[in-house]
Formats: structure tokens, C-alpha cells, sequence
């Protein structure tokens, strides 16, 4: 462990101790520190070369009912007197509510498992360049290839500690590397640009660049010489990168603070039959390694496995303390979200499920912020792939995908076995029986 996150314990127990000297009756608080080496290379030449170092705190005091919030990135003892100085009289100025607060102290977790999300290596600036210079060296191999937004490697840590007047401490540490090379091809107006990337806690689990460069030039120059298609009502299959889209709109929509504010299609919906039986949607916070994976969630209580859908029927609410007490409900241990989160299979690959798709559109990018959470109107610009009798035809773009989420969740006709398993969310490709299609 370095230096740089050492400090945070000491910190934290000494703002905790200033706020109950000053009156607080009650206080938490998150301190984050990151540190991170990226390459960019460009047209066969380094671009940029960037280190970062970074400390936030982030504090939460109570007097009663009231409650006062500030954020620091200065971790110096005059400036942590200061932010509890403000934090109290921001509370002043604020209206009682019932349900503010910490989290039981009953909840908070006592003991955990290592996670085992930390796997340093050394911040090496010739090793990234070289690998970055090799990844746009593969991507520009076809001479179809004409631009380059760049090939970059990036080398990340952070640690992240939360504590609260009840006593709970806990810090975590992890690390972060990635890589992504985006490229152009084509000339004029009939440019087209596209890109790939990995992300892995672990440095030797990196794909390689040369497999980041080939995979970007692949997917630019599938969508090279795009069609229009005309406006029709087709199956509709997100790839798995795209897909995980979806799954977000639906935790959106079950998240407490929707819920309490009366902004959310699935109010009231709990014991319902949203997807069809062979869905289940479910995190595991416990994963080793995991991408989200946490022993607590951002109060300090105990996280665990929740099933969210099982068998496509809602089973429950995310929730945390909070909007838990809103709603009259008990909290999920979601404060900060689901970690890891799932979706069940129904086993074909990427090329059953495009047979499967049949003749339709496949979609591979979505654009714009379309969807409304009230009401799961659902209206976003995309590009992809015509599909006939299970087989790509050609590139397609300029179309705008529709339908109501409702309607797009109880009409999944398959969930594939090609996951996506470089974000938090992972699924799939999931292949929709039917959505409108507007197109030229």
C-alpha cells in the first residue's frame, strides 16, 4: 500500500471526531484517491502522455433532522475544520426531513472477505507508448483505413473509504487497466468511424494491442458504404455491447429515487410478470475480482446477492436507507447501485441468435437520450446491420429505433451467450421480437 493512501483512515477519524466536537449528531463520509498513466498514440506518433493524481472527500453531517453536505479535494487540516465548519451551517439552512439519516447501525457490515480487487504493477511510460504505438499500427493495416483518433493504454488505482459516526470503517483499493483504439475509414462524406476497447482488473488479463487494433479496423470497416432503410415494424437484436443499455433503463426505473418521486413506469409493480419466464435479472456483489464487486454499499451496509427479476417477475425495489424509509420499505443494500449485475441466458451464441433474429435489424450503436422513465416510451438513434435469414446484408444508419420498454422487456425473445463482460452490467446480445423502425 503507498503512501498516497495511507493517509485516508487518519483523515477520516479526524473529521468524525471535529464534527461531534462541533454539535454534529451524527456523520459520514467517503474519501476516494486515484492515480492513473495513460498514452494516446495518433498517426504513428505519441500524442499525449498523462499522469494523474487525485483526493476528494466527500461529507455528510446531521444535526437532527437537517442535513449539510460538502465535497473537498483539500485534505489539509485547516481545510477539513473548515468543511465541517460548513457542513454544519449548510444544515442550519436546510428543512427537517423525517427520513435523513445514517443507516441502522444494526446493518453495517462487521467482517469481509479480501474482495480482490488490487493488482498493481509499475507505472512503466515506455511500456504504454509501445503498446499503444502497436495497437494503431495493426488498426491502420487496410488502406481503407484513412484517420485515426487514437490507440491509448491506461494504467489506473484507487482506493475509497467510507465511515460514519457508528463506528463503521472500511476501505478498498483496486486497480484498473485498459485499452481502446478508434479509427476512421473512407474519404469525404462517406467517413466512417468506429471503435473497440478492454478493461480488466488485472494488467495480464489486457487484451492484447494488436487484437484492441484488429478488432477496431474490423467493426470501422464493416460500416463502411451504409444504406438507408425505409420505416417498418422488424425484429430488432442489440449486440451485447449495446445491450446492457436496456438492463440500465430497467434498475433505473426500480431505483428508489424514481420510485418516491412518482417518475417511474414500474411503480407499483412489484410481484408482476415484466420479462417472460426464462429471464432473471440479479447481482453479485461478492464476485472476486469483480468489475463493481463491494462487501458494503455506500452507507456501510452488508452487501448481498439480490434477484431483482426471477422468472420474469419483479421481486424487488434497489434500494437504499433512504429512499427505503420513503417508501416504507427496508433497504436492499443499493446505496450506490447494483454491483455486478446479471442477466440470465437462454444459451445461443452470436450466430444462433442472429438466425434466430432472422430478418431484421441489428444494432450496434445508439445515439441520443430518448427515453422517457414515466411512461417507458423508448425512442433513440441507432446504426447497425440489415439481417436477412440470419445473415448480415450491409451496414445501415440515420434510422431511429421505438417502442415502450414495457412492451420491449415482455417481448425478449432471446438472450445470448456472447457476454459483455467489461462493464458493470453484463449481458448478451438480446434479440427483441419487434420494434418500429424509421429510416429514410
Amino acid at each position: 500500500m503507498e503512501s498516497w493512501q495511507q493517509q485516508l483512515p487518519s483523515c477520516a477519524d479526524k473529521v468524525l471526531q471535529l464534527a461531534k466536537q462541533k454539535g454534529a449528531t451524527s456523520a459520514e463520509l467517503s474519501i476516494g484517491a486515484s492515480r492513473g498513466l495513460s498514452v494516446n498514440a495518433r498517426m504513428s506518433e505519441v500524442e499525449t502522455v498523462e499522469f494523474n493524481q487525485d483526493q476528494s472527500l466527500s461529507l455528510t453531517l446531521y444535526q437532527g433532522q437537517r442535513k449539510g453536505h460538502v465535497s473537498i479535494t483539500d485534505l489539509t487540516d485547516p481545510a477539513l475544520e473548515q468543511a465541517v465548519d460548513m457542513a454544519l451551517a449548510f444544515a442550519e439552512h436546510t428543512a427537517e426531513d423525517p427520513f435523513a439519516g445514517l443507516a441502522s447501525a444494526e446493518l453495517m457490515a462487521e467482517s469481509w472477505q479480501d474482495p480482490e480487487l488490487y493488482y498493481p504493477k509499475p507505472f512503466d511510460v515506455d511500456q504504454l507508448v509501445d503498446l499503444s504505438l502497436v495497437c494503431e499500427s495493426v488498426g491502420r493495416k487496410d488502406s481503407r483505413i484513412t484517420n485515426s483518433d487514437g490507440a491509448g493504454f491506461h494504467i489506473g488505482e484507487r482506493t475509497s473509504l467510507y465511515a460514519n459516526s457508528h463506528g463503521f470503517q472500511g476501505q478498498l483499493w483496486g486497480t484498473n487497466y485498459s485499452a481502446s483504439c478508434v479509427l476512421i475509414a473512407g474519404e469525404g462524406d462517406q467517413m466512417q468511424r468506429d471503435y473497440w476497447y478492454d478493461s480488466q482488473r488485472q494488467w495480464d488479463l489486457l487484451s492484447s494491442p494488436e487484437v484492441i487494433g484488429q478488432k477496431a479496423a474490423e467493426r470501422t470497416l464493416m460500416r463502411l458504404n451504409p444504406q438507408k432503410i425505409s420505416t417498418r415494424k422488424v425484429p430488432v437484436l442489440f449486440a451485447a455491447e449495446v445491450a446492457s443499455g436496456l438492463l440500465s433503463h430497467l434498475m433505473g426505473a426500480i431505483s428508489g429515487g424514481s420510485l418516491y418521486r412518482n417518475a417511474s413506469f414500474l411503480k407499483d409493480r412489484l410481484g408482476e410478470q415484466l420479462f417472460p419466464e426464462f429471464v432473471s435479472v440479479f447481482e453479485q456483489p461478492h464476485l472476486k475480482g469483480g468489475v463493481a464487486s463491494a462487501p458494503y454499499d455506500q452507507e456501510g451496509i452488508a452487501t448481498r446477492d439480490n434477484i431483482f427479476v426471477a422468472d420474469g417477475v419483479l421481486q424487488q425495489y434497489m434500494l437504499g436507507s433512504y429512499s427505503a424509509r420513503k417508501l416504507g420499505l427496508e433497504t436492499t443494500a443499493n446505496a450506490g447501485g447494483a454491483r455486478n449485475l446479471r442477466i440470465s441466458s437462454t444459451g445461443e451464441s452470436y450466430d444462433q441468435i442472429l438466425n434466430k433474429l432472422g430478418t431484421g435489424l441489428l444494432v450496434t450503436e445508439l445515439m441520443g437520450q430518448g427515453v422517457n422513465m414515466v411512461t417507458g416510451d423508448y425512442s433513440r438513434g441507432a446504426a447497425g446491420f440489415w439481417v436477412e435469414n440470419g445473415v448480415i446484408q450491409y451496414p445501415v444508419h440515420e434510422i431511429t429505433i421505438a417502442g415502450n420498454l414495457q412492451d420491449m422487456f415482455s417481448h425478449i425473445v432471446a438472450i445470448g451467450s456472447d457476454v459483455d463482460t467489461r462493464g458493470n452490467t453484463q449481458t448478451g446480445s438480446i434479440l427483441i421480437e419487434q420494434m418500429s423502425v424509421a429510416g429514410a
